[in-house]
């Protein structure tokens, strides 16, 4: 009797590992395995990220996070690379993050206007000035595997309008965890997917 008990309990945690996606805990906090897959995401085929050569830290996990703003809320610790979408019962689900390099860092609270995806981009008339090189896409340049908001864009306004940063994706995986961007917040494609379906229009956003 001892016995078939056992081989039950086994079974029903294999069952309970093979459901769903796969996760590891890891002192409070469940790393997505699965999350960097190659993906067909509409007219595009996502490339797999080489998640090994990602520091633990900035893969996409559920972590323990107290705070008093409400879930749907994002918070940006630019500090740490990390961005943290708020759930209930004091967790997040936190993505690793590339930041303003210096010079071009910023900090405050605005709110998700709009939301697109595979964006064009148009870079604006002071990056053109820095890097002249990029004046054949002042009328804005074809989504695709190769352009810099990768999959998802979401769009930053505050009381005064459009902020010009983003919450984008990128191409360049391995940018994440550095300070890389012109101000935007950049995510792995992968990941800017999976924050998009969550955040909706009108999220808080605070940038510390």
């Amino acid at each position: 009797m001892r016995g078939s008990r056992v081989f039950i309990a086994f079974a029903l945690a294999a069952s309970a590992a093979l459901a769903g996606c796969s996760t590891i805990g890891d002192a409070g906090a469940n790393l997505m395995v699965n999350a960097y897959t190659s993906k067909s995401d509409g007219a595009y085929k996502l490339p797999a990220i080489p998640v090994s050569k990602v520091s633990r830290q900035y893969r996409r996990q559920i972590v323990r996070y107290e705070t008093n703003e409400k879930p749907g809320t994002i918070i940006v610790d630019t500090k740490a690379k990390h961005l943290y979408f708020v759930l209930d019962n004091g967790k997040a689900v936190r993505y690793g993050i590339g930041v303003g390099r210096e010079g071009f860092t910023w900090s405050g609270t605005a709110r998700i206007a709009y939301k697109r995806e595979w964006p064009p981009w148009t870079p604006p008339a002071a990056m053109i000035k820095r890097q002249p090189e990029l004046a054949k896409y002042r009328g804005g340049m074809e989504p695709g595997l190769t352009n810099p908001l990768g999959a998802r864009a979401m769009y930053l306004y505050n009381k005064g309008g459009d902020t010009g940063y983003r919450l984008h994706g990128s191409p360049e995986w391995w940018s994440i965890g550095h300070n890389v961007s012109s101000g935007c917040i950049r995510l792995m494609n992968q990941d800017v997917i999976d924050l998009y379906n969550r955040a909706e229009p009108g999220a808080k956003v605070i940038v510390m």
